[in-house]
């Protein structure tokens, strides 16, 4: 079987005999300074000021706009935009908190909400926010969405968690935001069993994220910014300060096994994505050559970073046929994240106006996804370019 992901780890060995040998020395395992240490080599990967390690993608998801709505820039009621292309967790972290998701139209060609789709929704509804998701290691054209947020007043943050490593022509996928988050699970482009991370360059932001974290306290700010709060609320005693909680928040801490596998992977992670666009392009050379199926544009990507590899069919017969061809080849497949996510249960309860996303309505009937990763052996490779072939 060719499966989404091979392994738990890239370096699957080695990287457990580290693991197992750093567990039997550390001194403690919950939350501590191999997390710190990862945050800080993150964040100079990805090129931000600020990073908060969380213990899953999703977690990073709620956190962020949780403490989005705790800083007052996001209130109840709130219309904010979405990928309607999109894991669960996005449109879910939104209505938690209280805000109205509207979800918005990708483009087929993209798998991405595009700048014109953006102006399409903004003239139907004024939006506050917007969550963007930057899928399957594609993105849309984020400078010029970017530009229309910052005209309309609209905050712009990103789930990146598909996307790590992905470079438009100006900045890394990641960056045009507020912020961004990232996801660690397995079948990411490096995994931390689970774990996630939230990227921004505002500090009152990052702040809160420490906060929103941990329960609500301030144990894991610095002296002065526990000053600031223990102030304001006229905390006078460390023993007091210990158990005083600020404002709504979760226990979303990671561990240290999350930062020490953070740190281990992250170093082999610019291998892990030239491996990821290598065999991309070497599979979309077939699919040109297909007239059943879609070729995706990425001409305004520098470099791409595949989370997997999507296969977009012109109609839904052509797609069952391809479907066919993949389970015959024993290889593994998914639908193309959750589909066009006004579909699933969970929405149609809490959101009653649905309205039309052709577009990602199209991705959703035609399309699929195998793996891609840098595990695959040459002779996989063959076999999925072989499923391809307009035979």
């Amino acid at each position: 079987m060719i499966p989404l992901m091979r392994n738990t780890f890239l370096n699957e060995y080695e990287t457990k005999k580290e693991l197992s040998e750093f567990i039997l020395k550390a001194d403690k395992l919950s939350m501590g300074d191999m997390c710190i240490k990862f945050e800080r080599e993150f964040i100079k990967k990805q090129g931000r000021k600020y990073s908060v390690l969380f213990n899953s993608g999703s977690s990073a998801n709620l956190a962020l706009m949780q403490s989005l709505k705790n800083l007052g820039l996001l209130n109840t009621n709130d219309n904010v935009g979405f990928s309607s292309l999109t894991w669960p967790t996005n449109p879910m972290s939104i209505l938690q908190v209280g805000c109205n998701p509207i979800p918005i139209d990708c483009d087929r060609y993209t798998l991405n909400v595009m700048s014109y789709n953006l102006k399409e929704t903004l003239k139907k509804i004024k939006l506050k926010a917007l969550f963007i998701t930057n899928a399957l290691g594609f993105v849309g054209d984020l400078d010029e969405i970017r530009n229309i947020c910052d005209e309309n007043n609209i905050l712009l943050i990103e789930d990146n968690c598909e996307s790590l490593g992905t470079e438009l022509l100006y900045d890394k996928s990641g960056n045009f935001g507020l912020a961004s988050s990232f996801s660690f699970f397995v079948a990411h482009h490096m995994s931390t069993i689970e774990g996630g991370m939230v990227c921004t360059d505002n500090e009152e932001l990052m702040e809160m994220l420490i906060m929103v974290r941990s329960n609500g306290w301030d144990r894991n700010l610095n002296f002065k910014q526990q000053m600031k709060w223990r102030k304001k609320f006229n905390i006078k005693s460390e023993f007091d300060a210990k158990y005083t909680f600020y404002d709504i928040a979760y226990n979303f801490r990671p561990t240290e096994i999350t930062g020490f596998l953070g740190l281990n992977q992250l170093k082999i992670l610019d291998e892990n994505i030239r491996t990821r666009q290598k065999n991309h392009l070497q599979l979309e050379e077939i699919v040109k050559e297909n007239s059943e199926l879609i070729t995706l544009k990425h001409d305004h990507i520098k470099t791409i970073s595949p989370f997997a590899f999507p296969v977009i069919c012109k109609t839904p017969e052509i797609r069952n046929k391809y479907l066919t061809e993949f389970l015959g080849a024993d290889i593994e497949t998914r639908p193309v994240i959750a589909g066009n996510i006004q579909n699933q249960p969970f929405y149609k309860k809490y959101i009653k106006n649905i309205v039309n996303l052709p577009e990602t309505e199209f991705v959703s009937s035609n399309g699929f996804y195998c793996g891609n990763y840098p595990d695959l052996l040459e002779s996989e490779l063959d076999i999925i370019s072989s499923c391809l072939m307009n035979k």
